[in-house]
């Protein structure tokens, strides 16, 4: 990736988390808890990437820089929510988080990757629950597609933290359903957006590039032999880059 996509991507991270800081509505809540999606799955990406000693896209800034987010945005969640399910819901991926990052700030073991894959996922399921409850809250259809556009950056990241496990030699039959499973809803995701009545001409066109990106996962997935880690690296966070403005594009639409 180019120096100046690395540093778009992480500007766009950046930003996005001090603003959601202070959230003012559902729709950025909905937006902010669907991102802590994401960051399980990226924590596995940049966790993997440096157990390979591959340091294309300084992986291991990212992961300090990831852990860091996760626990900013999880204060602020909690500190806007009102509800008492909800909080529940956050209380319950607080205890989790605090188990797996002693493991994340440790140097990275392939011995240890598939237990935190699967510690991850459960972080993943809890950070997703959270995520519904403020869909409920908002009680709004736009909270909706908010929240599936959201779960398309964490997509974006299993499926590439699942074929770097792949790439790392981790023989696990489990995770080739995972990464299958994770293309097909990623796929159908995109169709859904693609045909949201009210996109913009600007969405329409990010959801175009997307489109083209996650062709090179489809291609990767299919190949038995040839593994470019670097590739899924750069076109996970180019979908990253372009699902994120497309949700913040989407919590626009009609805020709560």
């Amino acid at each position: 990736m180019k120096l100046k996509n690395r540093v778009l991507v992480m500007g766009i991270l950046m930003t996005s988390m001090s603003y959601s800081i202070e959230i003012a509505n559902y729709n950025e809540a909905i937006n902010v808890s669907g991102k802590q999606r994401m960051f399980t799955q990226r924590m596995l990406k940049d966790y993997a990437m440096v157990g390979m000693n591959n340091t294309f896209g300084n992986p291991d800034k990212d992961l300090k820089t990831v852990i860091s987010q996760f626990e900013d945005a999880q204060n602020a969640l909690v500190k806007f929510t009102k509800n008492n399910e909800t909080k529940n819901r956050l209380q319950a991926v607080n205890k989790l988080w605090h188990q797996i990052k002693k493991v994340l700030e440790e140097t990275p073991q392939k011995e240890k990757v598939q237990k935190l894959q699967v510690d991850l996922e459960e972080l993943l399921k809890l950070a997703n629950e959270a995520t519904q409850a403020f869909v409920k809250e908002s009680g709004s259809k736009t909270g909706e597609i908010v929240n599936i556009s959201g779960r398309q950056r964490m997509l974006s990241q299993r499926m590439a933290g699942l074929y770097m496990l792949k790439v790392w030699g981790i023989k696990d039959p489990k995770f080739k359903n995972k990464l299958d499973d994770s293309m097909s809803l990623f796929s159908t995701s995109l169709d859904r957006l693609d045909k949201y009545e009210h996109n913009s001409e600007e969405i329409k066109n990010i959801l175009s590039q997307v489109k083209r990106s996650y062709r090179f996962f489809e291609m990767m997935n299919k190949s038995t032999t040839r593994f470019i880690p670097t590739l899924i690296y750069k076109k996970s966070n180019d979908i990253l880059r372009d699902m994120n403005e497309a949700t913040i594009k989407y919590t626009k639409i009609n805020k709560n």
